[in-house]
């Protein structure tokens, strides 16, 4: 589906710069080293995607960024201004599409602007434009139950929109639709992203989901699981065209190159954890990051 925005404008998007960067948890066996110091610099205005088995901390490096929580070591500089809570400049989209079931799409929508007591002209205006931006015109005065999946979805993508943030953190958005519907989702927004350029982090468990839209795709490892803190295995860069073929030859190469990466282990295992503390962690980043299984694209 194609976007048209015309006149829209976001905040400029923002370089994030992480450095050393760790978390912990106590638990009542001992602490738990859930992700080891991992350094990580994006440009403003990149798409970056995070893979990795379930446990190996992309929801909680997410979370760090986003400032939901506090991290053990190391620092989140957004632009340079440093990462101490959350932010209406870092909208964050959840599988979850969260939205209030009582208020419209527009109403949903202008919950933001509003509560930073923007103009009600203004408020209008980003309203309009960005329903306008994920195509839900005819659907403005809908209430969320009379939407499908999909078009919830939207709704929060531009409730998000709508804050105008600088970077947008976007948690396994597409994790619980329908492989057509997931499919129409991923290439709208990657539309959004040649039009507004802001900064993303997109979370997710599907590696040609993340050869579709990345500019480079983070490969994470390690977890409770795997007795290892969660780190950044290798960044991959994605030397494709805007317009993907998820046939072609180099797409399926990036593709099996990521999924070994993801898939076998380490040579060297270094950042070891404590095995009986990290089982109480482990359910808990499960149920983060693997809430759904990934629907599978079909290729068209």
């Amino acid at each position: 589906m194609a976007v048209h925005i015309g006149e829209v404008r976001q905040n400029t998007p923002a370089a994030i710069d992480i450095k050393g960067l760790s978390k912990e948890y106590t638990t009542a066996r001992g602490t738990v080293k859930a992700m080891a110091p991992m350094d990580l610099s994006i440009k403003a205005g990149e798409f970056i995607c995070v893979v990795g088995t379930s446990g190996c901390g992309k929801s909680t490096l997410l979370r760090l960024v986003a400032g939901f929580e506090k991290a053990t070591t190391g620092s989140i500089a957004v632009d340079t201004e440093e990462v101490l809570g959350p932010s209406p400049s870092r909208g964050v989209v959840f599988q979850d599409y969260g939205l209030f079931p009582w208020l419209t799409v527009r109403e949903n929508v202008a919950w933001g602007p509003k509560q930073a007591h923007l103009k009600t002209s203004l408020v209008k205006e980003r309203c309009d434009k960005y329903i306008g931006a994920v195509g839900l015109e005819l659907f403005a005065d809908r209430y969320p139950h009379e939407l499908s999946g999909g078009m919830q979805q939207r709704v929060s993508i531009a409730r998000v929109l709508a804050n105008e943030p600088s970077v947008m953190l976007m948690d396994e958005p597409f994790g619980a639709l329908d492989a057509l519907t997931r499919r129409g989702m991923q290439e709208q927004l990657s539309h959004l992203h040649r039009d507004i350029k802001t900064t993303v982090i997109f979370i997710t468990h599907s590696i040609e989901e993340a050869v579709l839209l990345a500019d480079r795709v983070v490969v994470m490892t390690g977890g409770a699981a795997k007795n290892v803190p969660g780190h950044i295995r290798e960044i991959v860069t994605i030397d494709l065209p805007e317009n993907r073929d998820v046939n072609s030859e180099h797409f399926n190469d990036l593709e099996r190159s990521i999924s070994r990466l993801v898939n076998t282990e380490e040579e060297d295992s270094s950042h070891g954890v404590d095995a009986d503390a990290s089982a109480e962690v482990q359910a808990g980043e499960t149920n983060a990051e693997d809430e759904h299984k990934p629907v599978a694209v079909p290729r068209v």
